[in-house]
């Protein structure tokens, strides 16, 4: 069943093109089931990154290849506050998914 994953990022003033430059150029091959993946901007300095994966163990195999990813960009992220870090990522498998 295919998954998702968002993550909650807010980059650090006068970063975003930096951030965006890196998203381009992560290394994707050992993100085997990775069918798409979007950067969404939804504000100032606010991103949401979402991963669509071929099923829920595709997405946990690629975990180390994600935080290896994510390495490069903690010093291009703000703390989000709350305890929750520089990200908040959210994932599951899909409950409905319908093509408009």
């Amino acid at each position: 069943m295919t998954a998702m994953n968002v993550v909650h990022m807010r980059v650090k003033p006068g970063k975003d093109a930096e951030f965006l430059k890196l998203h381009r150029e992560f290394d994707t091959k050992g993100m085997k089931g990775c069918s798409n993946f979007w950067i969404v901007r939804s504000g100032e300095r606010d991103y949401i990154v979402v991963g669509e994966w071929a099923s829920h163990e595709a997405m946990v195999a690629a975990r180390p290849v994600m935080i290896g990813n994510l390495d490069r960009l903690r010093p291009l992220l703000e703390d989000l506050g709350g305890g929750r870090g520089v990200t908040e990522p959210w994932s599951g498998e899909v409950a409905v998914h319908r093509v408009m």
